[in-house]
Protein backbone atom coordinates (compact mmCIF):
# COMPACT_ATOMS: atom_id res chain seq x y z
CA UNK A 1 0.00 0.00 0.00
CA UNK A 2 1.32 3.42 -0.78
CA UNK A 3 1.77 6.27 1.59
CA UNK A 4 -0.16 9.40 0.05
CA UNK A 5 0.75 13.12 1.61
CA UNK A 6 -2.42 15.64 2.36
CA UNK A 7 -1.14 17.61 -0.65
CA UNK A 8 -1.09 14.37 -3.37
CA UNK A 9 -4.60 13.51 -1.87
CA UNK A 10 -5.79 17.29 -1.99
CA UNK A 11 -4.71 17.38 -5.75
CA UNK A 12 -6.28 14.17 -6.59
CA UNK A 13 -9.85 15.78 -5.12
CA UNK A 14 -9.33 18.82 -6.77
CA UNK A 15 -9.51 16.48 -10.04
CA UNK A 16 -12.52 14.85 -9.42
CA UNK A 17 -13.96 18.11 -8.69
CA UNK A 18 -13.32 19.21 -12.08
CA UNK A 19 -14.81 16.38 -13.75
CA UNK A 20 -18.11 17.03 -12.04
CA UNK A 21 -17.30 20.67 -13.49
CA UNK A 22 -17.40 18.94 -16.46
CA UNK A 23 -19.82 16.14 -16.42
CA UNK A 24 -22.44 17.73 -18.31
CA UNK A 25 -26.64 16.52 -17.14
CA UNK A 26 -27.47 13.58 -15.76
CA UNK A 27 -30.19 11.41 -15.19
CA UNK A 28 -30.46 8.55 -12.84
CA UNK A 29 -32.60 5.43 -14.27
CA UNK A 30 -32.70 2.61 -16.91
CA UNK A 31 -33.76 3.25 -20.02
CA UNK A 32 -35.68 -0.31 -21.36
CA UNK A 33 -37.61 -0.88 -24.66
CA UNK A 34 -41.33 -1.70 -23.68
CA UNK A 35 -44.12 -3.16 -25.94
CA UNK A 36 -47.80 -2.01 -25.95
CA UNK A 37 -48.52 -5.58 -27.25
CA UNK A 38 -46.05 -7.58 -25.07
CA UNK A 39 -47.62 -10.97 -25.69
CA UNK A 40 -46.71 -10.24 -29.70
CA UNK A 41 -43.96 -8.21 -29.21
CA UNK A 42 -45.62 -5.66 -31.19
CA UNK A 43 -45.11 -1.77 -31.03
CA UNK A 44 -42.10 -1.62 -29.42
CA UNK A 45 -41.18 2.09 -27.34
CA UNK A 46 -38.39 3.07 -25.21
CA UNK A 47 -39.43 4.03 -21.32
CA UNK A 48 -37.07 5.05 -18.79
CA UNK A 49 -37.56 3.95 -15.21
CA UNK A 50 -36.34 5.75 -12.27
CA UNK A 51 -36.32 6.64 -8.23
CA UNK A 52 -36.24 9.90 -7.40
CA UNK A 53 -36.88 11.19 -3.50
CA UNK A 54 -38.46 7.54 -2.72
CA UNK A 55 -40.83 7.50 -5.68
CA UNK A 56 -40.50 4.93 -8.28
CA UNK A 57 -41.27 6.99 -12.03
CA UNK A 58 -41.75 5.64 -15.46
CA UNK A 59 -41.34 8.01 -18.59
CA UNK A 60 -41.80 7.37 -22.50
CA UNK A 61 -38.51 8.60 -24.26
CA UNK A 62 -39.60 9.33 -27.82
CA UNK A 63 -36.82 8.00 -30.51
CA UNK A 64 -35.07 10.83 -31.35
CA UNK A 65 -34.33 11.23 -27.75
CA UNK A 66 -32.82 7.99 -26.38
CA UNK A 67 -29.32 8.39 -27.34
CA UNK A 68 -29.56 11.97 -25.23
CA UNK A 69 -31.38 10.04 -22.59
CA UNK A 70 -28.40 6.87 -22.84
CA UNK A 71 -25.66 9.60 -22.17
CA UNK A 72 -27.31 11.26 -19.33
CA UNK A 73 -27.96 8.19 -17.62
CA UNK A 74 -23.82 7.20 -18.87
CA UNK A 75 -22.87 10.89 -16.62
CA UNK A 76 -24.81 9.66 -13.86
CA UNK A 77 -23.44 6.39 -12.99
CA UNK A 78 -20.17 8.51 -14.07
CA UNK A 79 -21.62 10.97 -11.22
CA UNK A 80 -22.11 8.22 -9.02
CA UNK A 81 -18.64 6.83 -8.88
CA UNK A 82 -16.81 10.27 -9.03
CA UNK A 83 -18.44 11.17 -5.57
CA UNK A 84 -17.77 7.51 -3.75
CA UNK A 85 -14.08 8.30 -4.83
CA UNK A 86 -14.42 11.81 -3.64
CA UNK A 87 -16.05 10.63 -0.61
CA UNK A 88 -13.23 8.27 -0.02
CA UNK A 89 -10.38 10.56 -1.04
CA UNK A 90 -11.90 13.24 1.78
CA UNK A 91 -12.17 10.56 4.21
CA UNK A 92 -8.33 9.81 3.49
CA UNK A 93 -7.12 13.89 3.66
CA UNK A 94 -9.09 14.46 7.23
CA UNK A 95 -7.37 11.13 8.58
CA UNK A 96 -3.85 12.47 7.08
CA UNK A 97 -4.48 16.02 8.95
CA UNK A 98 -5.72 14.89 12.15
CA UNK A 99 -2.82 12.31 12.51
CA UNK A 100 -0.17 15.10 10.87
CA UNK A 101 -2.08 17.47 13.74
CA UNK A 102 -1.51 14.82 16.44
CA UNK A 103 1.53 14.92 15.83
CA UNK A 104 2.88 18.58 15.89
CA UNK A 105 0.37 19.56 18.82
CA UNK A 106 2.40 19.65 22.69
CA UNK A 107 0.91 17.03 25.14
CA UNK A 108 -2.06 18.55 26.85
CA UNK A 109 -1.20 18.36 30.80
CA UNK A 110 -3.67 17.54 33.21
CA UNK A 111 -5.38 19.96 35.67
CA UNK A 112 -5.05 20.15 38.89
CA UNK A 113 -8.32 20.35 40.80
CA UNK A 114 -8.14 22.59 44.25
Amino acid sequence: MSTQTLESVEKKIAALKQRLVRLGRIRPGTLSVQYRNPAKKMTPFNQISYTLNGKSRSEYVRPENVAVVRREIANYKTFKSIISELIALSLKASKLQCSTQSHHQPQATPSTRT
